[in-house]
């Protein structure tokens, strides 16, 4: 047996493992290293699963924004489909409302008073949404570019649909107003509301306000349902730009509406004419009313001393010009073409050429009692129709339209006064800025409506003149035509055409003369002092105000004054009065204050003339004695008057006795009868109709009228010396 130790020692003995001895340095270097590895190797890892998270988010993002995209579509689609959809329904029952219901309405017995108003512009409005309509249907729905044809549509019919609208809005109050005017008659609605409902059984309305009131509410959801179609749809879209700017317009036209009838409001409210009785304008005095007047009439005092500087505006201040001026015109040729009617209906009654002149051998009269019946009968007749129908009427419809401006001007000046006084606050109260904000609505609506006005007025002026210039170039040819055939046989006929219209004009001119002469004479005779003597009433008066106002301020009309503007006085020729100022409260001098013993006011200074006492006096009340011949004071005793002598009577025939004229007497009126002094005179009543001695019904040279009673005296018949009496 080997021995261990031998056996060990022959064979190689195993190298024993080297000991590394590291250094605590080296082993945190080891270890941070491996954790370096560690983190990359971690890193990368989440850097792959990152990348994979990521993928899978894109694509479940992708698909949401797929899905997004689509339910936007879809949206969009809806809401294009929505707004045709609801404009065909809502072309639909306007048409229903204006044709059917509107005609069934017609029928009712008596007949519905101011329909038609309730329909007023609801025709503009349905030819704007037609042809919207129209436009849409030139494209499919289906094609890519029907939202783009959709909003070029809308945005071409911008200014018509503002424009139908507007209009309608503005009158959709008057609308309501009428409806409930309807309803007041309990029978007259139900009547109503069966025929509604038998018209449009599937619409189940009630009311005709219930189709009325659908323009107000269409034309508030164009911009809601062109903002739902522009929030689902993606701005990359080609169209988006144009959606846009079509929503952005559709807001616009709600904005202008609703101005345009903030501003017809204000206008309807203050251009009304209202007649007031003096008790209606005591009724609405109050303390806020007086305290705003008495603020307006001190500014406007202010105004006119120059102690406050007025708020001037150029522009308006030229508008309001000429729409005055523009007024003027109107209203001056209104009455003239009235006076023109008026002069041509009294040439067409006037028939000369049917009575019997006993002319009838003499060519020329012949020939102008022809032409006179053709230009009666049927060339003026003609002519005055179609005055009537061109001229007149569009005269008198643009005159009508003219309070409404004026009232408006006017009102606006007040306003202002309010305003200038607001000014000068460093702050308002709710109450002061609504006066404030009436006063710039006002402003605008006149700076902004006056032109247009005028310009149409002025427009339909031009045109009115137009056509009444037309119609006397017709009238002149029509006039030639017919006396074409009597030319030959009217005097001067055979003269030549330039030495006939010397001859016309020399004619022509010699009857102007003439004429002027006897409007001369006329008015020197109608402007001439009355020296007549005056009427007992007249006496009274005349003395009553030389008491009050002394004889040098007498004066007499020498002409008929009929009162045209406030406080003037409406006389007649040769009352008396006595003049107070030589001017009215402006200063104008043809305007003179006087007082006819009664009344105050105002005439015109040229109809006015100093009072000229009469040569003879009246004279006095009638006495029931007849005077002496010679003039004595004491009345004349008969010798048969048991005064004298207590005789006793003896029978004697009674002396005949004839009524004369004392004094002259120049009649006023067509009730009156002129007498000359020593005039016999046959007395037919001793008083007027209303039983008052003073004036006489009398006959004298064959026509009948009256006159004073104290003018007449009585004598023998044998005696024909001038009288002094008077008759009673």
């Amino acid at each position: 047996m080997d021995s261990p130790t031998m056996e060990t020692a022959a064979k190689p003995r195993d190298a024993p493992p080297l000991m590394v001895v590291e250094t605590p340095g080296e082993a945190e270097a080891a270890s941070e290293g491996a954790e370096e590895e560690e983190e990359v190797v971690e890193e990368e890892e989440d850097e792959e699963s990152a990348t994979v998270r990521a993928a899978q988010e894109a694509e479940k993002a992708e698909a949401e924004a797929a899905v997004a995209r689509e339910k936007a579509a879809q949206k969009q689609i809806l809401a294009i489909e929505e707004l045709v959809y609801t404009e065909r329904n809502y072309l639909r029952n306007l048409q229903l409302s204006t044709v059917t219901i509107r005609s069934n309405l017609q029928k009712i017995q008596p007949a519905l008073a101011n329909l038609e108003a309730m329909f007023l512009h609801i025709e503009e409005v349905m030819d704007v949404s037609g042809r919207l309509l129209s436009l849409l249907d030139q494209t499919p729905s289906s094609d890519p570019n029907f939202l783009h044809c959709l909003c070029d549509a809308f945005l071409s019919l911008t200014a018509d649909i503002e424009m139908a609208y507007k209009e309608y809005l503005a009158n959709y109050n008057n609308v309501t107003a009428q409806e409930n005017s309807y309803k007041q008659k309990e029978a007259l609605w139900n009547e109503m509301v069966k025929v509604i409902k038998t018209s449009a059984p599937e619409v189940n309305a009630t009311s005709l306000t219930f189709f009325l009131v659908m323009p107000v509410q269409r034309i508030a959801r164009y911009p809601m349902l062109l903002q739902m179609i522009q929030k689902h749809t993606d701005p990359s879209h080609p169209a988006y730009s144009v959606l846009q700017e079509s929503a952005r317009a559709a807001v616009d036209i709600n904005c202008r509406i609703n101005e345009y009838k903030r501003f017809r409001e204000v206008a309807d409210k203050y251009k009304k004419t209202e007649v007031l009785t003096i008790k209606d304008m005591i009724n609405r005095l109050n303390g806020h009313s007086i305290a705003k007047k008495t603020a307006r009439l001190s500014q406007h005092i202010k105004h006119e001393t120059g102690m406050v500087p007025k708020l001037k505006d150029e522009e308006f201040d030229a508008l309001e010009g000429f729409f005055y001026v523009l007024e003027k015109g109107i209203v001056d040729l209104h009455d003239n073409v009235t006076a023109y009617l008026g002069h041509l209906q009294k040439f067409i009654e006037c028939r000369p050429d049917e009575h019997d002149l006993d002319m009838d051998g003499e060519k020329a009269a012949v020939c102008y009692k022809e032409i006179t019946a053709g230009l009666r009968q049927w060339i003026y007749p003609a002519y005055e129709r179609r005055l009537s129908t061109l001229v007149f009427r569009p005269l008198n419809a643009l005159r009508d339209l003219l309070p409404g401006p004026r009232n408006l001007i006017r009102k606006r000046l007040h306003k202002l006064l309010d305003y200038e006084l607001l000014e000068e606050k460093a702050s308002l109260s709710y109450e002061e800025q609504a006066v404030a904000g009436a006063y710039r609505t006002i402003n605008a609506l006149l700076l902004a409506e006056l032109p247009l006005f005028n310009s149409s007025a002025l427009q339909l002026l031009w045109g009115v003149l137009g056509a009444f210039s037309c119609l006397l170039r017709d009238l002149s040819s029509e006039v030639e035509q017919l006396t074409a055939a009597y030319s030959q046989q009217l005097p001067h006929s055979y003269l030549e055409p330039s030495a006939f219209w010397g001859w016309a004009g020399g004619s022509v001119l010699e009857g102007a003369k003439r004429l002027e002469s006897l409007c001369q004479s006329m008015e020197e005779e109608m402007n001439a002092p009355i020296v007549q003597p005056l009427s007992p009433s007249s006496q009274k008066r005349l003395k009553s105000l030389t008491e009050k106002h002394g004889s040098g301020k007498i004066y007499q009309l020498s002409g008929h004054v009929v009162g045209s503007r406030d406080l003037d006085l409406t006389l007649q020729r040769g009352e008396l009065v006595a003049v107070l100022s030589e001017m009215d409260t402006r200063g104008d001098r043809r305007r003179w204050l006087v007082d006819t013993g009664g009344p105050r006011g105002y005439a015109p200074s040229s109809k006015l003339v100093r009072y000229h006492q009469a040569t003879a006096d009246p004279p006095p009340s009638p006495s029931p004695h007849y005077t002496a011949m010679g003039g004595g004071a004491e009345p004349r005793r008969h010798s048969y008057t048991p005064e004298s002598h207590q005789v006793m009577a003896m029978p004697m025939p009674l002396p005949c006795f004839q009524v004369f004229a004392g004094y002259d007497f120049r009649a006023r009126s067509s009730h009156e009868v002129s007498l000359q002094a020593g005039e016999p005179v046959r007395v037919l009543e001793r008083h007027d109709k209303r039983g008052n001695p003073q004036w006489s019904l009398v006959e004298a040279h064959g026509q009948r009228g009256y006159a004073p009673s104290n003018y007449l005296t009585v004598l023998p018949s044998n005696y024909l010396a001038p009288p002094s009496s008077a008759y009673r």
